[in-house]
């Protein structure tokens, strides 16, 4: 819907819309009062203009196949075009609103608005007010963020360990660095005496010992690298019976697999979309006959106002007891239709507890499909570390094998290299030793910088896990603060319609002076509920009443024994409040009144203007007894 003149004059034009055959009414922004009595069509020109405006609540002409409502604001014209297709009515064109839902709660504002109906009846207003609202979608949401919330917390336990870690790296790169500058140190010092030892000695066997030191040399590193294996090869060890350890304690698999309970868990989606459906279909089916109740009134007028002679006027009022079916066009009597109403609203009432229920299935499907589904990735990750780890120890076995098999070969070959030097003379004993231990040195030089670039290769892993963790804080912290956002979404809609009622009903109660009544005012009740293994939320909204005797002592009393002038104007208020939490006016500046002769007229004009605040246009039918009261200022349409 695009508007381009929100406030601007107004032409309706309706044609076989309720008891309407065709009429043209114009009037300004304000508040405009459609004077008359009753059966007068009053009511046919506000669905007109409920039509106009998107609402499916508008009824044809009883003798009509099909109607049209043109509503004019300003330069824009907005269509609703209604024909009878067999038993049903069905419409096109284009209204002001794609969506009338909000509207047909709490901007029209008529005898059957399920506003005032909920107040009357004592239903559940919460319902009422939420139901704009897809909270099932909502928690929909929240079930998917907690599952990630513990899968990130999951991972998140690592945390401890990967700084724990790190502080032990940097302390063992510390312990290298400084042992790798005292074997440099040393090995220089050896150099240095080497250098000056040969300058005084001169060897026979250069060549042998050359060999020898090679020899040595290559031992000494495959004998590090034994040893390396060998400890690898016991941390892979433990690292496997730590993950037969974990595996052997994760529970069985259950019954349902994952994908059964998604298809399970869609279901009940499905289910809870399609009982909100038929719920918002049955109420609309209740406004719809309970209208046509109303609209017997004018039949009735008519029959009275026959003046062609045809037929005695008592018969035609016993004819009009009969009502003319909306969905089929034959007669039934108005006990049916009443009767129809008290039945459908008890169906709606057993499809809102199957609601519940379906609602309660779907958290608990959500909660076994979560935990599943962590232990399958938990199963799978153990495996997968499993499988890495054994290919791991058997390459581990392999080169310790091979190494094992060059260190005997080696030894073998230094013993028969040391023979033969023996058989040279001895001065070249001191350099040989001397050679030996720088080659020791070296060896030892080149084993502690090769673990220092191991521990700085595993520092570097460690820090970029522990970033990676850090960004998954961040994550967590994104995560709390989407699930507080949703849930704040419900309760703050809660708490804006409970403050904007209760402020609006006490101002409302001090305008109209209702003389015995202290207080109305709606509490907001959150309870955390328990049963059968599984614990849920319970929100409500309560009414209180609290009046006052003429001793000044209060008390709280029920619905059920306010006057009928009082249910009205808190059905009113409640409307009201709902129109302002949910921003209507950003959508439609209209509310549309009727049916408030139980009201005193001093009390309706207040009330009108108190709603006219909050509205750019109100349209009101009024008796005209009670349109008196108002200022003459305000537009009157005295014809329809």
């Amino acid at each position: 819907m695009t508007v381009t003149n929100r406030v601007a004059d107004i032409t309706v034009t309706a044609r076989n819309i309720g008891g309407i055959e065709e009429t043209q009414v114009s009037f300004e922004p304000g508040i405009t009062i459609l004077v008359g009595r009753n059966a007068t069509n009053r009511t046919s020109f506000l669905q007109a203009v409920m039509a106009a405006l998107g609402s499916d609540r508008a009824s044809l002409k009883a003798d009509a196949d099909e109607g049209d409502v043109l509503l004019t604001i300003g330069d824009e014209t907005y269509t609703r075009y209604l024909k009878r297709e067999g038993s049903s009515v069905v419409t096109r064109g284009e209204p002001y609103l794609s969506d009338p839902e909000l509207a047909d709660l709490f901007a029209f504002l008529l005898e059957s608005n399920e506003a005032r109906q909920a107040v009357e009846r004592g239903d559940d207003l919460r319902e009422l007010i939420m139901r704009p609202v897809d909270t099932t979608a909502i928690e929909a949401q929240i079930t998917q963020l907690e599952a990630e919330r513990r899968q990130v917390d999951e991972q998140l336990g690592e945390k401890d360990a990967v700084e724990r870690t790190i502080g032990d790296l940097e302390q063992r790169e510390a312990e290298l660095e400084t042992k790798i500058d005292d074997s440099q140190e040393r090995l220089e010092a050896l150099e240095d005496e080497i250098e000056s030892t040969e300058r005084t000695t001169e060897s026979e066997d250069d060549e042998l010992l050359d060999e020898l030191n090679e020899l040595r040399s290559t031992l000494e590193n495959v004998r590090f690298r034994l040893e390396t294996e060998r400890q690898s090869l016991e941390a892979l060890r433990d690292d496997e019976e730590d993950i037969r350890e974990a595996l052997d304690e994760l529970p069985e698999e259950t019954a349902d697999s994952p994908e059964q309970l998604e298809s399970k868990l869609a279901d009940k989606r499905e289910r809870v979309r399609s009982l909100e459906s038929k719920m918002n279909e049955i109420q609309n089916i209740v406004r719809v006959n309970e209208s046509m109740l109303a609209e017997t009134d004018d039949d009735i007028g008519d029959a009275l106002r026959d003046d062609n002679g045809r037929g005695d006027v008592t018969d035609k009022l016993l004819a009009d007891d009969q009502v003319v079916c909306w969905t089929c066009g034959s007669e039934v009597s108005s006990d049916t239709i009443e009767s129809t109403i008290e039945h459908l609203q008890s169906y709606r009432a057993s499809l809102a507890s199957d609601r519940r229920d379906a609602r309660d299935a779907i958290d608990e499907l959500s909660s076994r499909l979560d935990t599943i589904e962590e232990r399958r990735e938990r199963r799978r990750e153990l495996d997968a570390r499993l499988e890495q780890t054994l290919a791991e120890r058997d390459e581990t076995e392999a080169r310790i094998e091979e190494l094992e098999s060059r260190q005997s070969t080696l030894r073998d070959e230094i013993e028969d290299i040391e023979a033969d030097v023996e058989e040279t003379d001895d001065e070249g004993d001191e350099l040989v030793e001397l050679h030996s231990q720088a080659n020791r040195v070296e060896l030892e030089l080149e084993r502690l910088e090769d673990e220092r670039e191991r521990v700085r290769e595993r520092l570097d892993e460690a820090r970029a896990r522990h970033e990676e963790l850090e960004s998954l804080t961040g994550r967590r912290e994104e995560i709390d603060e989407e699930i507080r956002e949703l849930r704040g979404r419900i309760d703050r809609i809660e708490e804006e319609a409970v403050e904007a009622f209760n402020d609006h009903m006490e101002r409302v109660l001090d305008t109209l002076e209702y003389e015995n009544i202290e207080r109305i005012w709606i509490e907001r009740i959150h309870q955390e509920s328990t049963g059968r293994g599984k614990s849920g939320e319970k929100r409500e909204f309560k009414l209180h009443i609290v009046r006052q005797t003429e001793t000044g002592s209060v008390y709280e009393d029920t619905v059920q024994h306010l006057s009928e002038s009082e249910r009205e104007v808190i059905g009113l208020v409640f409307g009201l409040a709902g129109y302002l939490v949910h921003d209507v006016a950003e959508q439609l500046p209209f509310i549309l009144l009727d049916s408030l002769e139980a009201i005193d007229s001093e009390r309706i004009a207040a009330l009108v203007e108190y709603i006219h605040e909050h509205a750019e246009y109100v349209v009101v039918a009024l008796l005209p007894e009670d349109a008196s009261a108002l200022d003459d200022d305000h537009e009157r349409v005295l014809e329809i």
